[in-house]
């Protein structure tokens, strides 16, 4: 499905129209909807689950960038616009999950729950930064097929990458994204803000994920977030690593199914 939002098109999934409240799924870089697919089939029943790819993501439309986390959180609550959904139980991985930050700071009253999967508050370091420019630099020259197989393996944990299964579907979204839109999504990525000072101020119920294996924003990381957010919950998927949603969805649904019913109550 697709809605023209801010001017530009975007591609959606929707499942479970009526069921329960609706649940935002914000995919992380560089991926799109597709990577949310186990959690739309299984949470379903429960919940109105919306997985859109984000502008210049997936089949949405790519204006040119940089693409802000704040311009996405506007395309996503003008996506629930258009829906009708007042509220949502917002929820995003990696990037995903720096739009949320976004989505609280910009539209707090439309928040039912937060859900931050293998994720951080903290901007880029000088040197983040710089690596962010060398990366786009990198995907210009090489394509976005070179680059997915040369970021894979800082994505899965150890098992994950030797599993065909998994692997072979995150390398097929990463390598489909055009160099343009991931060009685009780094320069975002590198200019975010810090999200550490508006912890404290996230009042909705809140659930912090991560892979017991993610070497990219790891347990400990995720410990401290959820520490500094009134009464968050943590929640460790065993046998994943940054990609825990794709790695081990059955874990992760079940924490999202036991956030749905306490929301729904």
């Amino acid at each position: 499905m697709y809605a023209t939002v801010n001017g530009v098109r975007l591609a959606f999934s929707a499942r479970g129209r009526g069921r329960g409240p609706a649940l935002l799924l914000i995919h992380g870089f560089p991926l799109d909807r597709r990577m949310w697919e186990a959690q739309l089939s299984g949470l379903s029943r429960l919940a109105h689950v919306v997985a859109p790819d984000l502008r210049g993501h997936g089949q949405s439309e790519a204006p040119s960038g940089p693409y802000s986390m704040d311009r996405h959180a506007d395309d996503l609550a003008g996506l629930l616009d258009r829906l009708s959904i007042q509220q949502a139980i917002v929820t995003g991985l990696s990037m995903g999950g720096y739009v949320a930050f976004a989505f609280w700071r910009r539209h707090a009253e439309r928040v039912l729950a937060l859900t931050l999967l293998d994720t951080r508050a903290e901007p880029d370091t000088p040197q983040a930064q710089a690596g962010r420019d060398a990366a786009a630099a990198r995907v210009q020259q090489i394509g976005a097929e070179a680059f997915a197989r040369e970021m894979l393996p800082r994505l899965l944990a150890p098992a994950s990458l030797t599993d065909p299964d998994i692997a072979d579907r995150a390398l097929a979204i990463m390598a489909s994204q055009t160099p343009s839109g991931i060009v685009a999504a780094l320069a975002g990525l590198r200019d975010r803000p810090d999200s550490r000072p508006i912890l404290p101020t996230i009042t909705a119920p809140t659930l912090v994920v991560v892979g017991a294996e993610d070497a990219l924003t790891p347990p400990a990381d995720a410990a401290a977030m959820a520490a500094a957010i009134p009464q968050a919950r943590l929640a460790t998927i065993p046998a994943a690593g940054h990609l825990s949603p794709l790695e081990n969805p059955a874990a992760v649904n079940a924490t999202l199914r036991e956030l749905i019913r306490r929301i729904g109550q």
